[in-house]
């Protein structure tokens, strides 16, 4: 069984506790009850707590959970949240036995990874806290493989995150050995190597939607008043939308995912050494984030500094070899998310008397690009396509239904195109 799950806990024995997102509902409904019924402080009279038994416990956060007595010492209890999985030394003012609730079962599963050996035969701290930082409350993907021998015991599972293996990951980092590691390969040496012929990694490109369609896009990236970067919106009634623009915001989220993943194990991609044009790879932007990209060219030799693009936005940035990163294979199969379009319907006023031009492009001023982007940036917007070649030209319109250039023909900034 395949199945999307939340990472509640990494036990101190490595130890993985989920909670499958089909659970979410009905334990949200289990913790408002809990809260209707149990108000106030813990029990403050002398009990005499026993190994086993069932609480419900005051968080830190002032939230009632389920528990059970892990261990009695003296006026310190150590607890085990059973719909969490973590475990906690609670002072006796916190705790209050029951037996209420005791007949469901916990809504969080402990796990292993399936053939998959610690170094040492057990998880070293280092590893623990690396998982604890890597998964915890972090949505992942389980494949069950066996199921424990008795009710209580360990699930064991391949779990995967961005589409990576755990196993093969913590592999990688030498933390275990793992039995199945078919796709090691393309974690350590991620789309790396000498590239001979057409073997060379590359981007897929996004399918459009069929000319005459109007369909809602956001500008990412202006070039000049009339080249831009757009991306296909279809984050709101996506039933009213075709296939293409369905297909879009489903690979933008899967990839946003993916990203957020990539972001976190970054440090553990080996730097870029292969320089060639065009080549994907991963980049750390002004944010401090890390992006897909493609080398354009090295600017500077001494030290080295690439120019790349970044595919789903358009946007270009000068880098040093240290904010170049490969890029995992399975970050290929996501079609690039912005598409360089030309805009129809005008062309540069050929009586601006502006004198500031935009250095690549020097039949705009710059106050035309300036008050171009004042029209797009952060609007929603809808696109038509005219012709797909020799370039992809469109018909943009603002949120009023008008085309997005009627400012700058009032400011005489362009000219109607016939």
């Amino acid at each position: 069984k395949v199945f999307q799950a939340v990472v509640s806990c990494i036990g101190g024995d490595g130890t993985i506790y989920i909670i499958p997102k089909s659970f979410e509902t009905a334990l949200n409904k289990l913790m408002a009850e809990i809260q209707n019924t149990f108000k106030g402080l813990g029990l403050l009279i002398p009990y005499c707590w026993k190994k086993g038994e069932a609480c419900v416990v005051r968080g830190s956060d002032t939230v009632w959970y389920r528990a059970k007595i892990v261990e009695v010492s003296g006026s310190t209890l150590q607890v085990q949240y059973i719909d969490r999985g973590y475990i906690e030394s609670i002072p006796q003012c916190h705790l209050y036995p029951t037996t209420f609730y005791t007949g469901i079962p916990p809504f969080c599963i402990p796990c292993q990874l399936y053939k998959t050996l610690p170094i040492g035969n057990f998880w070293q701290q280092e590893a623990v806290e690396y998982l604890q930082e890597l998964l915890k409350n972090e949505e992942v993907e389980i494949h069950v493989k066996e199921l424990p021998d008795n009710p209580w015991g360990k699930l064991s599972i391949s779990l995967y995150f961005g589409g990576m293996s755990l196993s093969s990951f913590m592999a990688y980092q030498k933390y275990c050995v793992a039995e199945d590691c078919q796709d090691i390969q393309k974690l350590v040496r991620p789309c790396v190597g000498v590239f001979e012929g057409d073997l060379s990694p590359s981007y897929l490109l996004q399918p459009l939607p069929v000319p005459g369609e109007t369909f809602p896009v956001t500008v990412t990236h202006l070039v000049s008043p009339k080249e831009v970067y757009i991306r296909l919106d279809s984050s709101e009634n996506l039933t009213k939308h075709s296939a293409t623009e369905r297909s879009a915001s489903c690979d933008s989220e899967s990839l946003s995912k993916a990203l957020k993943w990539c972001n976190k194990i970054v440090k553990t991609l080996p730097h870029l050494t292969n320089f060639k044009k065009d080549l994907p790879c991963l980049a750390e932007y002004v944010d401090g984030l890390w992006y897909r990209a493609k080398l354009l060219s090295v600017t500077q030799v001494g030290p080295v500094q690439i120019l790349v693009q970044f595919v789903d936005y358009g946007t270009y940035l000068v880098a040093p070899t240290s904010r170049l990163r490969h890029i995992p294979c399975h970050l290929l199969k996501y079609p690039v998310q912005a598409v360089r379009v030309l805009l129809a319907g005008f062309r540069p006023a050929s009586d601006d008397k502006n004198l500031e031009r935009i250095p690549y492009s020097p039949e705009w001023s710059l106050k035309a690009l300036w008050t171009m982007e004042d029209c797009v940036e952060g609007k929603r917007l809808s696109a038509s396509i005219l012709t797909v070649s020799p370039e992809v030209t469109i018909s943009l319109y603002g949120d009023d239904k008008n085309p997005v250039y009627l400012k700058l023909i009032e400011m005489g900034l362009a000219e109607l195109d016939q």
